[in-house]
């Protein structure tokens, strides 16, 4: 291997006094390094570094860090003021619904400034309720959060099948409404488990006293 190394130094050299041939002669020689470098096996351990992903992340975190009301917290972007504000526009809106349903179900004529007037005062409380449930406090715990809103979607839903069969039809357009706001906002924030399992005691309360639910 070193003889050959020579020989081709001694022909570059040869060829930079004039003659040329030397310098680019085709050779199958291969010297000791070449050899090493193809019996050298690829590297399959992947980047030894951080990758421009990962740098490009740390830069935008970077740059996200002065700006004001940037949310930390990519799975809740709105914070739990935003989830109140959201929440509550839907139960309101859920609350004026379930109103003029029930006027129509006993076929009264709808008093519309009654039904906004008990949707707006319902806003409020909507929005303190679902603020106070989604803050970190709040959320720390799942089991108890389930269980509790599970109490609650049961009281609900058993409250409503005992007033639609006990009570008169005026108080029932009066108390239907905001309970059954709570009752399906209860449902939508359990796991799915348990709210298979608040239905199910609802049902069976009202079967087990011979209730009708509609």
């Amino acid at each position: 291997m070193g003889g050959n190394r020579k020989e081709r130094r001694a022909a570059g050299q040869k060829g930079s006094s004039g003659d040329t041939r030397g310098v680019f002669q085709p050779t199958t020689d291969i010297d000791e390094d070449g050899v090493n470098y193809i019996l050298k096996h690829p590297d399959y351990s992947g980047p030894k570094g951080k990758t421009l992903f990962e740098l490009a992340e740390e830069r935008q975190k970077e740059l996200n860090k002065g700006k004001p009301g940037f949310a930390a917290d990519p799975e809740d972007p709105v914070g739990p003021f935003g989830d109140a504000i959201l929440y509550s526009i839907s139960m309101a809106m859920l609350h004026f619904t379930l109103d003029v349903v029930v006027y129509n179900q006993y076929r009264e004529a709808i008093v519309w400034n009654e039904i906004f007037k008990r949707a707006a005062s319902a806003f409020p409380i909507f929005l303190t309720l679902v603020y106070l449930t989604h803050v970190e406090f709040s959320t720390r715990y799942p089991l108890i959060r389930n269980l509790l809103f599970m109490a609650g979607g049961i009281a609900t839903g058993c409250y409503l099948v005992y007033s639609a069969n006990e009570h008169g039809y005026f108080y029932v357009m009066k108390a239907a409404p905001p309970v059954a706001s709570l009752g399906i906002w209860s449902v939508v924030e359990m796991d799915v488990l348990y709210a298979a399992a608040n239905a199910a005691i609802v049902f069976g309360y009202g079967w087990w006293n011979g209730y009708a639910f509609f």
